[in-house]
C-alpha cells in the first residue's frame, strides 16, 4: 500500500498498443467498442494501481467519447493516467491514438474518464492515505484542472441514477407486470 504523500501523472502512466486483428473488429471492419473498453479498462486499472500500490475497481467509465473508428490493419494506442484523487476513489484519463502502420499516420480515436475505487478492508483503511496527483506537462494540467467539476457531476449523476435503478423491474421479461 502506498505510504506516498504525492505522485507525478507520470508515474502513473500506462501505454498499451495493440495491433487490429480481424477478431477484434466488428461488421464494418474497425475495431469493436466492447474489444476497446477491454483495451482500456485494463491500462486504467494499472495507472490506479500504480497510483494506490493496492487492488481497486472500476467503478464506472464517466465519458467515453469514439471520435473516429480503428481499422483492422491500424494499432490502437492506449495512454492513460490518473487526473485526479479523493480519499478512495480516483480518475484516471485515457486518450486512444489510433495509427495506420502503413502510412504512420496518428489521429485521435476516443478518449475516456474511468473511476475507480480501492478496495481495502478495516485495517489497510484505518491507514490508507490516497496520494494526491501531481501534473506536470501542459496537457496534464489541463486535464487534472477540470477534476473537481467532473467529481461533482459524477456525485449528481450517481444520485440520478439511484432514483432510476430503484424503479427498475427484475422480474423476468415474459412474467407478468402488474
Amino acid at each position: 500500500m502506498s505510504t506516498r504523500k504525492s505522485v507525478t501523472c507520470k508515474d502513473t502512466l500506462v501505454i498499451q498498443t495493440h495491433r487490429i486483428m480481424p477478431s477484434h473488429t466488428n461488421s464494418f471492419g474497425n475495431l469493436f467498442g466492447g474489444q476497446l473498453l477491454y483495451f482500456l479498462d485494463n491500462s486504467a486499472s494499472i495507472s490506479m494501481t500504480r497510483l494506490t500500490n493496492t487492488l481497486g475497481m472500476t467503478a464506472s467509465i464517466d465519458n467515453m467519447n469514439f471520435l473516429k473508428p480503428l481499422p483492422e490493419g491500424n494499432s490502437v494506442c492506449i495512454e492513460s493516467y490518473v487526473t485526479g484523487t479523493g480519499s478512495t476513489s480516483l480518475e484516471v484519463f485515457a486518450k486512444i491514438i489510433g495509427e495506420d502502420l502503413i502510412t504512420g499516420e496518428r489521429y485521435l480515436a476516443a478518449t475516456s474518464f474511468l473511476t475507480f475505487v480501492v478496495q481495502l478492508d478495516e485495517h489497510e483503511r484505518k491507514d490508507f492515505v490516497m496520494p494526491k496527483i501531481v501534473p506536470e506537462t501542459e496537457e496534464e494540467k489541463y486535464i487534472c484542472s477540470g477534476y473537481e467539476r467532473r467529481k461533482e457531476e459524477r456525485m449528481k449523476q450517481r444520485d440520478q441514477d439511484k432514483k432510476m435503478q430503484s424503479n427498475l423491474s427484475l422480474s423476468l421479461p415474459w412474467m407478468d407486470r402488474s
